[in-house]
């Protein structure tokens, strides 16, 4: 591991890390500075830590001077290895887990699936990296090595003369390149890497939560869950995947072993990520409300030694299930890449490779979905004279909005009106006569019980009017028919398709069980209220503004702050002359 002062050496910008850097990142890996400045214990618990053993400050301190050293990997053996490798002239490269994107010069930007020489690993956190043209300094927590280090790249062809193969194809010593070979090496990275993280997670569980629950007095029930999420639940999974595994697992011939299947048999397990990666950002902000505290500092980092584990605070231990469910999809592509068309493995592989991208997928859209209700939220606490049930109570998803014509019973009366579908639920409002982006609430719809007709243009018989661009809604139950009409018959088509939609929406999750918690809908409708009542003018901090736009128009400039982009988008009207016209007509005064 290197000394402090060569890493002060190094002209690297640890801080801040770029945008693009997933939530809890910065963490990972870093030398934890327990002297820095922490508020009082009792800002947040005035109960004395005291039990039999002393307090946690006592444990870390002599943790501290005893022989334990456990250094991250990256700074140790793993890391002398790479670097030992490069300074042999041999090359090694990396491939990118995520986005970096970067507007520092020193900085080297890239895409996921980038491919990534590493030119220096000297530092734990930064490495210094090429890819075709472009150096610059990359977070080394955004990649991983290559399995196959001597994989002929396109973008790093190999320069053959005489019809015979460079040197550089034998990097790591590996002997002949065959397609057996480099499946080897897939096979061996994927076991070796579930032996790992099974006993990472069993750290997790038995390190930190079950010192956890002893101390009652420093964590509620309800903190340890939103610290930890569900991870005693993936690894219960988790054991279970390994030994599916290891039972495919051919020792002698590890090209032959047969994995494909085990992912396939766990596709419908590994959901369970979902409610993990949706509640991970919920455990960062807990996290670091917890450790601005001392003993909260010293606790943590006593449960660590004691467990005997890597040198990494507990945030980034708890973003390891997030990364490895992301990692399923690129290990197997990789396999896939080197398993022949006749091996007894291919389909299987080559169908969990859909699966696991499915699976991720899913993940990712239910976290989108999560982060939606805010802004649904939001957008019913802008809406005047609210009726009625909250949006969030039946819908997680809005599907389409716009502005129509609603023709009523009896007198065939119409009224222009702006609806907003969600799933299950299709929501009507009158905009202000004057302040056009103020809305009312006036009622809304089942969608659950409706079915949608299209309406021929001409006249209708259940209301009696010519009509155009029309279509019904017709309740099965109650045989109540709403008859809308749009302005353009593109208009029309799109609402219809939106209702498809809004179909399609209500099955697939009904299908795959998503749901939103009481706990959830209470927070994002209470985060709402609280916005609500900043102060500021109305017309300015208007979110129904923030929730369309996206619908309607391009992206705004990033130059111009948030308050003057709502201005841009509300168009200031000019003062009235009314009373000032009132004032001219003198002949009518006394």
């Amino acid at each position: 591991i290197m000394s402090a002062v060569a890493l002060d050496v190094l002209p690297l910008k640890l801080h801040p890390f770029s945008q693009s850097t997933p939530t809890g990142l910065d963490c990972v890996g870093w030398k934890r500075r327990i002297s820095s400045p922490v508020i009082a214990d009792a800002a947040l618990d005035k109960t004395a830590l005291t039990d039999d053993v002393g307090s946690e400050e006592d444990l870390y301190e002599d943790f501290r001077s005893s022989n334990h050293r456990y250094g991250h990997p990256g700074g140790g053996g793993e890391q002398l290895a790479i670097n030992e490798l490069i300074s042999d002239g041999s090359v090694v490269y990396a491939e990118a887990l995520w986005d970096h994107v970067t507007m520092d010069d020193q900085e080297l930007g890239f895409k996921a699936g980038d491919v990534i020489e590493v030119m220096d690993a000297t530092n734990k956190e930064w490495w210094w990296g090429r890819i075709l043209d472009s150096e610059g300094w990359f977070p080394a927590s955004f990649v991983r090595l290559r399995v196959n280090q001597d994989e002929p790249m396109e973008d790093y062809p190999l320069k053959v003369e005489g019809g015979k193969e460079d040197d550089s194809s034998r990097r790591f010593g590996m002997g002949q390149t065959t397609k057996d070979q480099m499946r080897t090496n897939v096979i061996n990275e994927i076991i070796s890497t579930e032996r790992d993280y099974i006993k990472h997670l069993k750290d997790i569980c038995e390190g930190y939560i079950k010192q956890c629950r002893k101390r009652a007095d420093m964590f509620t029930e309800e903190q340890l869950k939103t610290i930890f999420g569900n991870i005693e639940d993936i690894y219960r999974c988790q054991k279970k995947f390994v030994k599916a595994l290891e039972k495919k697992f051919n020792k002698d011939h590890p090209h032959l072993s047969e994995v494909g299947s085990c992912f396939l048999e766990y596709q419908t397990e590994f959901q369970i990520y979902s409610e993990y990666c949706n509640n991970h950002p919920n455990a960062c902000m807990e996290l670091s409300r917890l450790t601005k505290v001392n003993k909260y500092v010293y606790f943590f980092e006593a449960c660590r030694l004691l467990q005997k584990m890597i040198d990494i605070s507990l945030d980034g231990f708890l973003l390891t299930p997030v990364q490895k469910i992301c990692k399923y999809p690129l290990q197997l592509a990789e396999l896939l890449k080197y398993t022949n068309p006749q091996h007894r493995d291919f389909k299987d592989v080559e169908a969990a490779l859909n699966a696991m991208k499915n699976v991720a997928q899913l993940i990712n859209e239910r976290k989108r979905r999560l982060e939606n209700i805010d802004k649904i939220a939001q957008w019913q606490s802008s809406i005047e004279d609210w009726e009625g049930e909250d949006v969030l109570v039946r819908s997680s998803e809005l599907i389409y909005s716009g502005e129509l014509t609603k023709i009523s019973h009896p007198q065939a009366k119409s009224q222009q009106r702006m609806f907003f579908l969600f799933d299950h639920q299709l929501v009507c409002c009158k905009k202000d006569l004057l302040r056009r982006d103020i809305l009312y609430y006036k009622s809304r719809i089942n969608m659950d019980d409706m079915e949608i007709l299209d309406v021929e243009d001409g006249k209708d018989k259940d209301f009696n009017i010519s009509v155009k661009n029309a279509f019904k809604l017709h309740c099965r139950d109650t045989e109540e028919v709403h008859l809308f009409c749009a302005k353009k018959p593109e208009q029309k088509q799109r609402w219809l398709k939106a209702f498809e939609n809004e179909r399609r929406q209500v099955q697939l999750d009904q299908e795959t069980g998503f749901s939103i918690t009481e706990v959830q809908k209470k927070q994002a409708m209470l985060n709402a209220s609280k916005q609500h009542h900043t102060g500021k003018p109305k017309a300015v901090t208007r979110p129904y503004y923030d929730f369309l736009m996206r619908q309607k128009h391009p992206t705004l400039p990033t130059t111009l702050p948030q308050q003057q982009v709502f201005m841009l988008a509300e168009p200031k009207r000019k003062p009235s002359n009314f009373w000032q016209n009132i004032s001219r007509l003198t002949p009518f005064r006394k």
